[in-house]
């Protein structure tokens, strides 16, 4: 077992030092400044390029950074927005997301592809002779679409072949990018493992800590009868002192010798999720901390972990005490130190871990089923990280579980079997919700006869619920009959009250026109300029279904008369 530390501990040094081309221009004309790092912990995924701040506008020039080609190119309400992607000959592909819209011939053919299939909604990929481009191109313009929280442009490095996404600094960036600021501690939990107590605590336990004089973080000294593990919740500046960016690499030694190590050089798109394993998942939940560990419990396939010695849990022994030392970098090799005494002391427990006689035993490498009344929970193999011990109850027909706080890896299935008391267009609405409070959440919901199954990711409460109001149409920007040879769009509002919007379509005179529909400001909007219109009156027709297909529709006419 050694041996295989040593083989990967080596491997990853050596592709950590790979010699990547940096034959790459800037995207954007203004000097680059990171408000999202590479690797940076999200929701529920690793951050998978570099978000660049445009100053808080929309519409600037977007390049492309080599020669290559658009291979492909998609527009999406939710995520990227409107994506385009360049492959270039070196072997790799680079993405521009959340743009306004894209530049000259592009923007033509994804028009022409938006009116061919009729949506907004579109997914192309042209040929390598279609849409060529030149390092320096104008291939769009910066903006806010898609998920974005605000104006910028998110920037990736692929591997064309594998799509693992590579940290764009290793490609020369690092030197448009300047960062002389050393990574930033907020705070250390030390960690009871099996049944030691850590500073009187079977419970995870901060550690107070301060700065010294030459920058080391010195914590308190650690007492521990057992098992111990550390993590840290820390930051990293970047290129200005307002961003709080994620960390570049994790170095944990153990009286001088490395016993925990991992960095976000590359990963891939599948290893993502396991961010919910990297952080300690129930302070987040519950204290809204991202605590990275740097221990694990059971083995799981993330390759950002590069070296791990007894899973980084460090087993004290009597008459013996530890330095455990942390080194947290960011890619520019600002660093920080962390230094924890650790020593061997038997001792009382005095903040106790409640323990509670729970009736499942879920074992996570395996498949397991659980029925009660009529509502039974199938849940594949790995879905979870660790085994754990757990109850679930359905009481006046909500599914609930005892452990909310533990993240799920893969979907599970809740059924709702032979469900009955409902008519047939009661039925035809029905679907299986979240709950929170009194608050429902809307889940993709199958339907066979009176059984209703749904695909979840976390351990919620869950009930069966019915949609059957439509969605709303409103603030429609003209007055109906007026003239509108002055304006250049159309818009109006649409909501929907609880499963969300389907599928909208709008025509003139009808025929189908586009509308962009940016779920942030929940408008629809087209763009006169498209010259669907004709001299004169203009009949307008919108229609909207939600995702349990009720539907609205709005009627109006205009004139345009020159």
């Amino acid at each position: 077992m050694k041996k295989v530390f040593l083989f990967l501990f080596l491997s990853a040094i050596s592709y950590s030092q790979k010699d990547y081309p940096k034959d790459f221009i800037s995207p954007l004309s203004i000097p680059l400044d990171v408000s999202g790092s590479f690797g940076e912990l999200r929701g529920n995924h690793f951050h998978s390029g570099l978000d660049l701040k445009t100053n808080k506008k929309q519409g600037l020039d977007v390049f492309a950074v080599a020669d290559g080609y658009i291979s492909r190119i998609k527009i999406s309400t939710y995520g990227y927005g409107k994506a385009i992607y360049i492959t270039h000959p070196n072997g790799y592909t680079t993405v521009y997301a959340h743009l306004q819209k894209a530049n000259g011939v592009i923007e033509e053919y994804i028009r022409k592809t938006q009116y061919n299939k009729k949506s907004f909604e579109v997914e192309m990929f042209p040929s390598s002779s279609e849409l060529p481009v030149k390092q320096g191109d104008i291939i769009a313009f910066s903006g806010n679409s898609g998920g974005s929280g605000g104006p910028h442009l998110h920037f990736e490095f692929r591997e064309t072949k594998t799509e693992k996404v590579v940290n764009p600094l290793s490609f020369g960036f690092n030197k448009l990018a300047n960062d002389t600021r050393n990574p930033f501690l907020q705070g250390i939990v030390a960690y009871p493992i099996e049944n030691a107590i850590v500073n009187k605590s079977k419970k995870p336990i901060a550690i107070s800590f301060n700065k010294q004089a030459d920058g080391t973080y010195l914590g308190t000294k650690v007492v521990t009868n057992g098992k111990i593990a550390f993590g840290i919740n820390a930051y990293d500046h970047c290129t200005n002192p307002y961003n709080r960016n994620g960390l570049y690499k994790v170095n944990a030694y153990l009286n001088g010798v490395l016993y925990y190590q991992y960095d976000f050089e590359t990963f891939a798109f599948a290893e993502s999720r396991y961010i919910n394993n990297l952080i300690d998942y129930n302070r987040m939940k519950e204290m809204g901390q991202k605590v990275q560990k740097l221990f694990h419990y059971s083995d799981y396939p993330l390759s950002v972990i590069k070296f791990s010695k007894n899973n980084g849990i460090v087993d004290a022994q009597p008459n013996t005490n530890y330095n455990y030392k942390i080194e947290i970098f960011d890619y520019h090799n600002n660093k920080a130190t962390i230094i924890i005494p650790i020593e061997f002391q038997n001792q009382e427990e005095v903040i106790l871990k409640k323990e509670e006689v729970k009736p499942y035993f879920l074992k996570s490498r395996v498949e397991n089923n659980y029925t009660k009344e009529n509502v039974s929970v199938y849940i594949p193999e790995n879905a979870f990280y660790d085994d754990f011990s757990f109850d679930f109850d359905v009481k006046d027909g909500v599914l609930s579980f005892s452990e909310e706080n533990i993240p799920v890896h893969k979907n599970i299935t809740i059924t709702f079997n032979d469900v009955t008391g409902l008519t047939e267009e009661e039925l035809n609405k029905t679907f299986i919700a979240s709950v929170e409070g009194h608050k429902l959440g809307y889940n993709k919901t199958y339907r066979k006869g009176n059984t209703f199954s749904a695909r979840v990711r976390s351990l919620e409460n869950y009930k069966l619920a019915q949609d059957s109001i439509s969605p709303r149409i409103y603030n429609v920007n003209f007055v109906e009959g007026s003239n509108l040879k002055n304006q250049k769009t159309l818009s109006v509002s649409i909501s929907d009250n609880l499963s969300g919007i389907d599928t909208y379509n709008a025509y003139l005179n009808g025929e189908w026109i586009l509308m962009e529909y940016d779920y942030k400001t929940k408008k629809l909007i087209h763009m006169l300029s498209d010259n669907k219109y004709k001299e004169g009156k203009n009949d307008f027709k919108v229609i909207v279904t939600d995702d349990m297909q009720n539907s609205t529709t709005f009627e109006s006419h205009f004139f345009i008369n020159n």
